[in-house]
C-alpha cells in the first residue's frame, strides 16, 4: 500500500521541542519534494517548510525560520520534522506531503501525490 505516515505528535510545553516523521512505504521519498503543512483549529492549512528531492534546497514559513528544520533519512525513507521552542500558535494538525510536481508546487501544497493523515501537536502549559 501506497501511504505517508506521519508520528511524533504529542502535548509539549511552550518552549519545548518534538520531532515529527514522515515515513514512507510503497514508494521511495527520494523521488519526491516533500512539504509539511499544518492546520489549526478554525484555520486554513499553510505551508510550514518543505525539502526538494535532493535534500539541497529547503524553504520555510517566516513564522518557523530559526525554530525548525526539516531532514530526510534515505535509509529510513523518512523525512523528519524539528521542532523547537515550540508556541502555542504552532498548535495543529500537521501533515506531510509529496509532491509529483515542481518543487515551488509542492511548498504550496498543489499536484500533491501522496498526503498522510496528519498528527496533532498541542502546545501549552
Amino acid at each position: 500500500q501506497l501511504q505517508l505516515v506521519e508520528s511524533g505528535g504529542g502535548l509539549v510545553q511552550p518552549g519545548g521541542s518534538l520531532r515529527l516523521s514522515c515515513a514512507a512505504s510503497g514508494f521511495t521519498l527520494d523521488n519526491y519534494h516533500i512539504g509539511w503543512f499544518r492546520q489549526a483549529p478554525g484555520k486554513e492549512r499553510e505551508g510550514v517548510l518543505c525539502i526538494n528531492n535532493s535534500g539541497g534546497k529547503t524553504t520555510y514559513a517566516d513564522s518557523v525560520k530559526g525554530r525548525f528544520t526539516i531532514s530526510r533519512d534515505t535509509a529510513k525513507n523518512t523525512v523528519y520534522l524539528q521542532m523547537n521552542s515550540l508556541k502555542p500558535e504552532d498548535t495543529a494538525v500537521y501533515y506531510c506531503a509529496a509532491g509529483i510536481g515542481s518543487y515551488s508546487r509542492t511548498c504550496q501544497g498543489r499536484e500533491i501525490g501522496y498526503w498522510g493523515k496528519g498528527t496533532l501537536v498541542t502546545v501549552s502549559s
